[in-house]
Order: C-alpha cells, then sequence, then structure tokens
C-alpha cells in the first residue's frame, strides 16, 4: 500500500510577510510557502531580489505577490495590507518582519537623529498601523507574529538603546493585542531572534565572535531556525499559545 499524503499545515491559507526579499524574511516566505501558504510579501529597495523569492514560491506550486512598500510610510503599509486581503479574498497569517537596525551612544553629537527617527517609524509605527489594517481583515482563528530581538530584554553592548527599545515596544504591543485580538481566537506572538546571520550582521566578522561566545551553543543562528519558529507559531500545534515571547538565540539569554 502506498503512503497517504500527509496535508500541509498551510494549506488553503493566505500569508503576509513585511520585508520578505531578503534575510530572515525571505526565509519565512520560503517556509510558509513549504508549509502550504499563499504568500504576500513586500520589499523595499530591491525588485531583483523581490522577484527571486517570488519565483521560488511559484516553483513551490504557491500564488505569489511582491509588493514594494515603504514600511515608514503609513499609506504604504495600509495599501499592502489591502492589497494582500483584495488579491486573495482573505488574510490569515501577519508576519512583520520588516525592520532596521540604527546604533549610537545617546548625547553623540554626530548622532543621525533622522535615521533615529525613521527607524520608530519602521519598527514600531510600520508594526503598529499593519496589525491595526489586518486586525479587521484577518480570519477568526488567524495569526499575528512580529520579529523582534533579544536585545529587548539583555542589552548586550552600548550603542543600542534606540533600536532594542523599538523593539521592546513590539513585544509590549504584542502581549496587549492578545487581549484584544483573542476572542477572536486570533493568536499575536513575537520571536526574538540573536545573533542570526543575515548581511546585516554577518558571521563571519570580529565582532561576530563576541556574539557567539555570548550563546550556550557557541554558534551563530540561521535565518531558516527563525522561519521554523514562526512556521510553528503560526500553525495549527500553537493555537494555544499567544502573547508569548520565543527567543531564538542559541542560549544568548540562558
Amino acid at each position: 500500500m502506498g503512503t497517504i499524503p500527509t496535508p500541509l499545515p498551510l494549506a488553503g491559507q493566505v500569508a503576509l510577510v513585511t520585508g520578505g526579499s531578503r534575510g530572515i524574511g525571505a526565509a519565512i516566505v520560503r517556509r510558509l510557502a513549504r508549509d502550504g501558504a499563499d504568500v504576500v510579501f513586500s520589499y523595499s529597495n530591491s525588485p531583483g531580489r523581490a522577484e527571486q523569492v517570488r519565483d521560488e514560491v511559484k516553483a513551490l506550486g504557491r500564488q505569489a505577490l511582491a509588493v514594494q512598500a515603504d514600511q515608514a510610510r503609513t499609506q504604504d503599509v495600509e495599501r499592502l495590507v489591502r492589497t494582500a486581503h483584495e488579491t486573495f479574498g482573505r488574510l490569515d497569517i501577519l508576519v512583520n518582519s520588516a525592520g532596521v537596525f540604527v546604533t549610537g551612544v545617546v548625547g553623540d553629537p554626530g548622532a543621525d537623529l533622522p535615521s533615529f527617527d525613521r527607524q520608530i517609524d519602521i519598527n514600531i509605527k510600520g508594526v503598529v498601523t499593519a496589525v491595526r489594517t489586518a486586525a479587521p481583515l484577518l480570519s477568526d482563528g488567524g495569526r499575528v507574529v512580529s520579529i523582534g530581538t533579544t536585545g529587548a530584554t539583555r542589552i548586550p553592548f552600548p550603542g543600542a538603546a534606540d533600536y532594542v527599545a523599538s523593539k521592546a515596544a513590539v513585544a509590549a504591543y504584542t502581549r496587549g493585542w492578545s487581549r484584544d485580538l483573542g476572542p477572536r481566537g486570533i493568536t499575536v506572538n513575537v520571536v526574538q531572534p540573536g545573533a542570526i546571520h543575515t548581511e546585516m550582521n554577518p558571521e563571519n566578522t570580529a565582532f561576530a565572535d563576541t556574539l557567539r561566545a555570548m550563546t550556550s551553543l557557541g554558534r551563530y543562528g540561521q535565518p531558516d531556525e527563525v522561519a521554523a519558529a514562526v512556521a510553528f507559531l503560526v500553525g495549527p500545534d500553537a493555537a494555544y499559545i499567544t502573547g508569548a515571547t520565543l527567543n531564538v538565540d542559541g542560549g544568548q539569554t540562558a
């Protein structure tokens, strides 16, 4: 007798991933597609990479839509969410992955203040706008996951206050939104990566050795390992997990 195919856990669902053309976001897009979801994702300034990710999703037999959007612009984020819902007629999963990383010690006279302000606009306001716009459109029993940072609870070096504060705000929103959306069975969680090998934080630099030494496992994580955590939280086995923080950090916070 032949084996009976196992249904894909996200078959028939539609996911929206912000910042899905590179790094952790692209890994999440690919993983959700492999698990059966059709995926809409945003990109900012890399149409070539967005096309590549879109083609990879389509090669898996899923539908894909790449939408250019500046996460710092409220109008762009609202348009992104509504486009996802209008294109596929439903929205089941929202993953807030888009973010920027700007550092600098407080009081530095040479600080690029406009960049710090843009970081707040993307890392906080962009996430808030996406969730507010998606909330009435999400299916009952839907999923919201935001990508944070372990720095929200443990700051390993100076100059990171603005960045980690933006991610700590998202963690607080997550707990609050879980209360707001719980009556509809919608779960809201945050995944907090530690040292993950991306273009923003490559594993082959001198500073990477410092971060690697902080982990229990003694290595960097990979984007696919963060994507696996997201896939669990948006899947059927995580229906009773909400308002939670899941660290994917190799023991950095242990």
